[in-house]
């Protein structure tokens, strides 16, 4: 399944003690970033979130917002008015250098009272976190698996392209040697003619047609791309059944072992770029090395869009 690194997902979970809201915000980057946002109150929690967030997410910079609030009666009780009393004096006193600074909040005050964290119990909040991880995790990937469709329909596009170039190449292969042996053909005329106008009956017909096969053939190893067309056909088809998510020719052990999709996709366009190096270097035509520029200039296209897949 192809998933975007750029995705939002949101979920919020209540209990008596009261509610957890988390919010989950992603863009691409080469490893998992996290950058974890955790009230005070709930840093027990950070290692249960940093766990949750290793297993459910590859890549990606990955920002993770977690809020709560606790049920009325939860905050009634936690009140502690001795607390109030002591930062009303506090304030007071610090009026006098500040006439205007302002009063906290309701909030602030349960937030910072003495004693206030550790009345946050971790067995009551805890499993209300991770059912809100998983639950906006869930929301998050579904972001990222049709953001992916998109990307992959795009790429599947892009590659279509490539088939066409590669077919085209092939298609052109035996004019060029047709063209290249006329060429041949000629220049051996002239050479004979201008070593001497008598040079045609020194040589026989069927030594000059020797002389230009035998150049035909060189030329045609030297511009035979038979490897490289079937090779970049191969990474075609691979490219297809990434995008398409078909790994049923593979074992479960084999794809444990593959990593994550956006960097079989490095590796695989990194080959493909070798091949059409290979084509340009070979080329024997303008039309070649056009083909050539062409399926670099698809394969650049192809790289700028698995940048943001996982």
């Amino acid at each position: 399944m192809i998933r975007s690194m750029t995705a939002f997902g949101s979920a919020k979970a209540e209990s008596e003690a009261g509610s957890i809201n988390i919010e989950m915000r992603s863009v691409n980057n080469r490893f998992l970033d996290l950058n974890l946002r955790l009230p005070e109150e709930l840093r027990f929690a950070e290692n249960l979130l940093r766990e949750l967030a290793a297993q459910g997410v590859q890549r990606g910079k990955l920002e993770l917002r977690v809020n709560f609030a606790r049920s009325g009666t939860e905050q009634q009780r936690s009140l502690d008015m001795e607390a109030v009393e002591r930062t009303a004096q506090m304030l007071q006193a610090a009026r006098v250098a500040i006439p205007d600074l302002p009063a906290p909040e309701l909030q602030t005050l349960l937030s910072n009272q003495s004693g206030n964290s550790s009345d946050m119990d971790p067995e009551a909040w805890l499993p209300m976190i991770k059912q809100a991880f998983e639950a906006a995790l869930q929301d998050l990937q579904a972001t990222r698996e049709r953001e992916g469709q998109r990307l992959a329909q795009a790429m599947l596009d892009i590659r279509q392209d490539m088939g066409t170039i590669v077919d085209e190449v092939e298609q052109h292969l035996p004019a060029i040697l047709s063209e290249q042996k006329n060429k041949i053909a000629t220049r051996l005329h002239d050479a004979l003619l201008q070593a001497s106008p008598d040079g045609f009956a020194l040589i026989s017909g069927e030594e000059l047609s020797a002389r230009v096969a035998h150049e035909a053939a060189v030329f045609s190893l030297r511009i035979d791309v038979a490897e490289e067309i079937a090779r970049l056909r191969s990474h075609l088809t691979e490219l297809e059944l990434i995008l398409s998510g078909d790994t049923s020719a593979s074992s479960n052990k084999k794809s444990a072992r593959q990593g994550s999709t956006g960097k079989r996709l490095d590796f695989l366009f990194q080959e493909m770029n070798r091949e059409a190096n290979t084509l340009g270097s070979k080329a024997g035509s303008m039309d070649m090395t056009r083909a050539s520029i062409d399926l670099k200039l698809c394969i650049e296209q192809l790289r700028e869009q698995t940048q943001n897949i996982e």
